[in-house]
């Protein structure tokens, strides 16, 4: 992804100075966490009770210096930011507020409980941000199967729709009817908004198509495909069980992608009034 010429944006905060790690997970929490709290924007805060001790992080601006994680991330906010207030303008008629972005180092504290990187990037709607552990691009790489800089870009973009969600009224209807639902109806809910997430992360990649490499929308793609629920659950040694999916197959998450991306409208990513997912 070219970002060279992009500006860094100023909604991001720095934080730092609260080292330590998320205690009592376990392999195999760890495991289910990844498989239903990474990329999500909803879901993180019950999963996160009693974690996230640790000291208070101090939140300071960006440096010149600052670590190149976090520039790109600055960077690729940036264009978010851009496409955003764009399409409010011209589809929804509306003005975009932009989130702000916590890049932090191991824990941190947010409107939804405590943070680590255990749990991945998530969007806190109480406090209107998303959050993002400086090391989960290695992460991504390392564990996920899912590297490269558009990947990382694509994990950004889908922080900044769930926000997106929220400014538009569906994260706060969706949480309505989530707690009169069964576990079940919940999780199926869940799916639909981040998949509904997930295609407008396609619209966001379709407009800085210009910025785009050879290779990079097969990058995004692939990252879709290798945080589905059911590779993630065989990942970790399980039968998939799609009445436990809180994000959607595979298949569901990169075919909602591209749809966001071949069209470009916010219309053609309502999920909830799809017959087929």
């Amino acid at each position: 992804m070219r970002l060279r010429g992009i500006g860094r944006s100023k909604n991001i905060i720095r934080r730092s100075g609260g080292a330590g790690k998320a205690g009592g997970l376990g392999l195999v929490g760890v495991l289910a966490v990844m498989a239903i709290g990474y990329f999500t924007g909803v879901d993180v805060s019950p999963l996160l009770t009693g974690q996230g001790g640790g000291q208070v992080q101090q939140s300071r601006p960006l440096s010149e210096n600052e670590d190149p994680q976090v520039d790109f991330a600055a960077r690729v906010l940036t264009t978010t930011e851009q496409v955003w207030t764009r399409v409010f303008q011209e589809q929804l008629g509306e003005t975009y507020t932009p989130p702000k972005m916590v890049v932090f180092d191991s824990l941190t504290q947010s409107a939804c409980g405590g943070a680590s990187g255990a749990t991945g990037p998530f969007y806190c709607p109480a406090d209107r941000m998303a959050y993002l552990d400086v090391a989960f691009f290695r992460t991504m790489d390392q564990r996920l199967g899912a590297g490269g800089d558009f990947a990382a870009a694509y994990v950004i973009a889908h922080e900044v729709a769930h926000h997106v969600q929220n400014e538009i009224g569906v994260l706060p209807q969706v949480s309505r009817m989530r707690q009169q639902s069964s576990e079940v109806e919940a999780n199926a809910l869940t799916v639909r908004l981040e998949l509904m997430a997930d295609c407008f992360s396609g619209i966001w990649a379709s407009n800085v198509e210009g910025l785009m490499e050879k290779g990079d929308l097969q990058e995004a793609l692939n990252a879709a495909r290798m945080i589905g629920d059911d590779h993630l659950q065989r990942q970790a040694g399980q039968v998939p069980q799609p009445h436990t999916f809180t994000h959607g197959t595979s298949e569901q998450r990169a075919r909602w992608f591209e749809r966001g991306f071949e069209t470009g409208e916010v219309a053609a990513c309502d999920t909830f009034e799809a017959e087929r997912l």
